[in-house]
């Protein structure tokens, strides 16, 4: 954990530039607020809202970006006003606040900017419920959100925006079902289940601060697909937010809400969300504990049994959100993880074909766009990979297979970026045994992406398409090494990938 907070590699130092941009443009929000003369609690809320647009829009174009930003207000103003319209009506504010949950998570089915409305409204109603927001409060905080987002935006689309020089990001697309073998369907299943439950024990803890638990809820499936990847997330979560109640206790109760020290604290708080976050949500946790923590201080209610329950609430919120993912409709690791790993070899297969066709004479073939998609998959696979790897998981056998998948997943995407490496050599000559490789390594993803188990050895049986050359590969044919390697690892794919994810793993 330490040494991904530090030593991870930060390419282009994106993530620098990320979290310091956030605190410029989440800094200028809340000094318009000031400057404006609205209160503590609208100045609160504005810099939350100009936090969300910068942490949650992620479109793959600026362009993109700036119209998630603009639909934002139109998502997050109605449910602001639906939370405070019902703030003293409980039956009713708790039946809204799950179908926000609901939503909120099956609105990511329409990619990154369902996701950031979604989120965008969760928080709305979530911070009412930390203000204690009223009816009467609701123009002063609609003018704070419009005046924090254009600060925001004013900040990342035009003092410092530093995308407009980077090419555009490829996101994975997720594999799609209907119904509810559609992810999202059933995490939005999932979470309302989990939310309906912390909300229930929640407020068996405190009739005050029972929205801890359902944000615990909510956030466990935020960037998750999997059963694993969301328990292994909640215990994160916890793990977050404990160590970050053992620094509030040092470094947030003393202060006693001092308005100077807290807003210094807040803006490493704010730091450290943006800077961590791709690295460890452990880390992301607690600086977002020591934010909250920073907030309370200066709203006045901050003490060391606030945060006892804090943490309380937390727990409870991710034991329910745990429940539901092992109970309701659960989308089992192993299902969406072969998903991604299908996915992955057809784009190997891809690569490998525009590379072939390159070095034929194509003026046309280009891997190179298949390359840059492979490696966003990859990315994902050891996203799906993370939580059978994980060193608390006591599923060896699981453990030892999701590893060897990596391994030979990382072998066949050095060999495609060797191959393309050599199409892109104008100098590379055509051999003749390159087509008949390349038609080898489809019919081994071909078999690798059956959906049905099989037996490992009849997945890619001997003397048959897929299995590896038997010719040494010539130094003096560089592609046809990089096939021949390639070969030999979609072959060894075949144990860990085709039997069953129970069986012993059969080494080859």
């Amino acid at each position: 954990m330490l040494k991904g907070m530090f030593v991870a590699p930060d390419p282009g130092r994106l993530r620098l530039r990320a979290a310091v941009r956030a605190v410029l443009g989440i800094g200028a929000a809340v000094a318009a607020c000031g400057l404006a003369g609205y209160s503590l609690a609208a100045a609160v809320t504005g810099g939350l809202a100009a936090l969300l647009a910068l942490f949650t829009v992620t479109d793959t174009t600026v362009r993109g970006q700036a119209l998630t930003t603009l639909l934002l207000p139109a998502v997050g103003l109605p449910v602001l006003a639906v939370a405070a319209e019902l703030h003293d009506r409980p039956v009713a504010r708790d039946l809204a606040l799950l179908a926000v949950v609901g939503l909120g998570v099956y609105a990511r089915r329409w990619g990154p900017r369902g996701h950031a409305l979604g989120v965008f409204a969760f928080m709305a109603f979530f911070s009412t419920q930390f203000l204690h927001t009223v009816p009467g409060q609701l123009p002063e905080l609609y003018a704070a959100v419009a005046l924090s987002l254009l600060m925001s935006s004013a900040v990342r689309f035009g003092l410092w925006c530093y995308e407009r020089r980077l090419p555009a990001p490829v996101v994975p697309v997720p594999p799609i079902g209907r119904g509810l073998a559609r992810t999202t369907t059933r995490q939005a299943v999932q979470a309302t289940a989990g939310a309906a439950v912390a909300l229930m024990v929640g407020q068996l803890l405190s009739e005050q601060r029972w929205y801890w638990a359902v944000g615990a809820t909510w956030w466990m499936f935020v960037n998750t697909a999997s059963r694993g990847e969301t328990l292994v997330r909640g215990f994160r979560r916890v793990l977050g937010t404990l160590i970050g109640l053992a620094v509030g206790v040092v470094a947030v109760v003393p202060l006693q809400g001092a308005p100077l020290p807290s807003a210094v604290l807040l803006v490493v708080s704010v730091f450290g969300i943006f800077y961590t976050a791709a690295v460890s949500y452990t880390w992301m946790m607690l600086a977002v504990t020591v934010l909250a923590g920073s907030l309370y201080g200066l709203l006045g209610v901050l003490d060391p049994a606030l945060l006892a329950l804090r943490l309380l609430e937390t727990g409870v919120g991710a034991l329910g959100g745990m429940l539901a993912v092992l109970l309701v409709l659960p989308v089992t690791t192993h299902t969406t993880t072969h998903a991604w790993i299908a996915h992955a070899l057809r784009r190997v297969h891809a690569c490998t074909e525009e590379a072939t066709a390159r070095i034929a004479g194509s003026a046309t073939a280009d891997p190179a766009a298949h390359v840059a998609e492979l490696e966003a998959l990859l990315g994902r696979v050891r996203l799906s990979l993370a939580p059978l790897v994980h060193p608390l998981s006591p599923l060896r056998a699981r453990k030892a297979r999701a590893r060897q998948v990596l391994a030979l997943l990382d072998t066949c995407a050095d060999e495609v970026r060797g191959l393309a490496s050599v199409a892109a050599d104008p100098e590379a000559s055509h051999e003749h045994r390159l087509a008949a490789a390349c038609r080898r390594v489809e019919a081994a993803v071909e078999a690798l992406t059956e959906p049905a188990y099989g037996d490992a050895e009849a997945a890619v049986p001997r003397g048959a398409p897929g299995t590896p050359v038997q010719e040494p590969a010539l130094p003096t044919v560089p592609a046809l090494a990089h096939l021949h390697r390639l070969e030999g690892a979609l072959a060894a794919l075949s144990a860990p990938v085709r039997s069953s994810p129970r069986a012993p793993l059969v080494r080859v």
